[in-house]
């Protein structure tokens, strides 16, 4: 049992000093676990995802339903449905391939696609979410086959309060938006970027427990920017250029407005937003909103959960995170989001006397090199061996990182020689980054270098596995984006590779604000999950360079952040879902996951 679930059933002992006759916190999906109503019949039913069971109807259900002799008469349940699905799903050639006939099955049956990607999901989420989700952005307008999800686009300015109305579902706990502009390490991608949302929410519900009716993609379609899909008669977004400046934020708004009309309670997860509006609509949102940025705040948490992990798997204590001399490529809101969020940590363990000495911990380079002083680097005459010239124009965050005791510019293999660091970071969607002289120069210098090429998808990432293990002598604490195979080396042993992946943070993360009905996702809770994460591998697996539980313990690790997710809630005031007399709060949070189950299924025509 971790400590979070621990710490999670002293508090509710404690009742958070509600009263007895406090009402119970979240919702349990299985309490209709006897019987669903539907208003539907016939092929309507077989052709509604969230109600169809495929071969798997009763006798008695194709009876009451209407729908006798509309599926082969032989009923088979669950497990044959699972065995015809996995053996077409084996014979397919190419991961996207494998991609398109997912989303068919879950277009049509998302209980038994939600049942087959909870039992494979460590074969599975490679292929729903990242590497091959950037490949399916990619062609979305050629794969395009069943609407999912919700478009709000130029042309629909002044009627959003309106269109919110055309989701069927009344219930809507989670909402993953993006406007398609920085989509992965791929750029802009207009509305393809819908495929985004999609695959984060099937996460969601996989690893996070959220229901498959309470879940929402959107796409904020402002336009793309991107020359090759407005030349493309296929591409199914607005055919003009993005939006900026007052258009784009005044349209955010009104679609922020339009969504809390109908469900003021939602999470909303802004997901591959560029940067600055990145940190411009966060800035403006989290503090009015339940919301949060995906990539900065998400991100943030899981690689600080990998860094603290690595500091064990060291031998080293995690609150020796002030010790660590990090390097960042990358200055975009990846880049500083994840940074701020290692900040917050050094500040939180009180090793640091001032944020502006945890910031001197941190190196951070754009595509220019460093963020240095220029006037330094004139003095010194070192412009021949810096990267670009002429001015650069920094925002108040990347501002933080400038070192006034450092050249300007210096290239990354500068940086390392005189830095020494323990830890470099990669968030430039720009593969080959890492330079070969680079790791082995930082590999000179420590025994263990922690390297961390975290852009996605695999094709983006900074270096390979493969290479970070080479210029190591197999040496590296290796995590990425994206998911790499364990490396054999020269010596016998393996080389163990770690996914960094925000997809063990941000579902624990939803899961706790919905079960909790918090009113605000708060810093803390993004700091408390880092830790809660960190402390999960085993002694043994942190020995062997193993940072993580498997993909496969998703699940597990989305319970145990959820839980402690709902305890800063509580301890933060912004929780409004009570707690019964007696209840123990891992039990609640365990009892609000979904489990994908049919159930009998009877007509109401009175049934909304």
């Amino acid at each position: 049992m971790s400590n979070a679930i621990r710490h999670g059933q002293r508090l509710c002992r404690r009742h958070y000093g509600l009263p007895a006759s406090a009402i119970s916190m979240g919702s349990d999906p299985r309490k209709d676990k006897n019987v669903q109503l539907t208003p539907l019949r016939g092929v309507n039913v077989l052709h509604d995802p969230l109600l169809s069971k495929g071969t798997a109807f009763s006798l008695a259900e194709r009876e009451r339903l209407s729908i006798r002799g509309l599926v082969p008469p032989r009923c088979q349940e669950m497990d044959k449905q699972l065995l015809r699905i996995k053996r077409n799903l084996d014979a397919l050639g190419t991961p996207l391939a494998k991609f398109v006939f997912l989303t068919a099955l879950q277009d049509r049956n998302e209980t038994l696609f939600y049942k087959l990607l909870i039992t494979y999901l460590d074969e599975l989420a490679s292929v729903i979410y990242t590497p091959t989700v950037g490949e399916a952005c990619l062609m979305s307008h050629s794969i395009y086959r069943r609407p999912r999800g919700m478009y709000f686009s130029s042309q629909d300015r002044g009627v959003m309060s309106a269109m919110v109305h055309n989701w069927p579902h009344d219930e809507v706990d989670v909402i993953v938006v993006t406007d398609g502009s920085r989509v992965l390490g791929l750029g802009d991608l207009g509305a393809n970027g819908m495929q985004i949302p999609i695959g984060k929410l099937s996460l969601y519900v996989a690893a996070g427990g959220i229901r498959p009716r309470s879940v929402l993609p959107v796409v904020l379609d402002v336009g793309t920017s991107n020359e090759k899909l407005l030349n493309d008669p296929l591409y199914l977004g607005m055919g003009h250029p993005r939006l900026e400046g007052d258009d784009y934020y005044s349209f955010v708004d009104e679609w922020v407005t339009a969504i809390q009309s109908r469900w003021p309670n939602a999470l909303i997860q802004f997901e591959d937003f560029k940067y600055p509006h990145a940190y411009n609509l966060l800035n403006k949102y989290q503090d009015k909103i339940t919301c949060f940025n995906d990539d900065i705040q998400s991100t943030s948490a899981i690689t600080l959960a990998g860094i603290l992990a690595s500091l064990k798997a060291r031998g080293r204590p995690a609150e020796a995170l002030n010790e660590e001399r990090i390097v960042c490529v990358g200055a975009g809101s990846a880049g500083v989001g994840v940074c701020e969020g290692i900040i917050d940590a050094m500040v939180s363990q009180g090793k640091v006397k001032s944020r502006e000495e945890a910031y001197s911990r941190i190196y951070m380079l754009d595509q220019h090199g460093l963020l240095g002083n220029p006037a330094l680097a004139r003095d010194e005459g070192e412009e021949q061996s810096i990267v670009g010239h002429g001015e650069r124009q920094l925002d108040e965050r990347q501002r933080c990182y400038v070192k006034a005791n450092l050249s300007d510019r210096l290239s990354l293999e500068q940086v390392i020689e005189k830095v020494k660091p323990t830890v470099i970071l990669g968030l430039t969607g720009v593969p080959g980054v890492f330079s070969e002289k680079a790791i082995r120069t930082m590999a000179k210098y420590q025994e263990k270098p922690v390297v961390f090429p975290l852009s996605n998808p695999d094709t983006r990432a900074e270096c390979t596995a493969e290479q970070a293990f080479k210029w190591t002598d197999g040496r590296a604490i290796f995590a990425s984006g994206s998911p790499f195979a364990d490396v054999p080396l020269p010596s016998g042993r393996i080389g163990r590779t770690n996914q960094c992946n925000n997809s063990y943070s941000f579902p624990g993360l939803g899961l706790g604000v919905t079960v909790s009905r918090a009113t605000r996702v708060t810093p803390n809770m993004f700091l408390e999950t880092a830790k809660t994460i960190a402390n999960m591998a085993t002694p043994d697996q942190l020995k062997e360079g193993t940072l993580f539980p498997g993909v496969r313990q998703l699940r597990d690790v989305a319970l145990a952040v959820a839980t402690r997710v709902c305890e800063v809630a509580y301890e933060e005031n912004v929780a409004t879902a009570r707690l019964k007399e007696g209840e123990i709060l891992t039990d609640v949070v365990q009892s609000s996951m979904f489990v994908p189950e049919y159930v009998p299924l009877v007509h109401s025509p009175n049934t909304h």
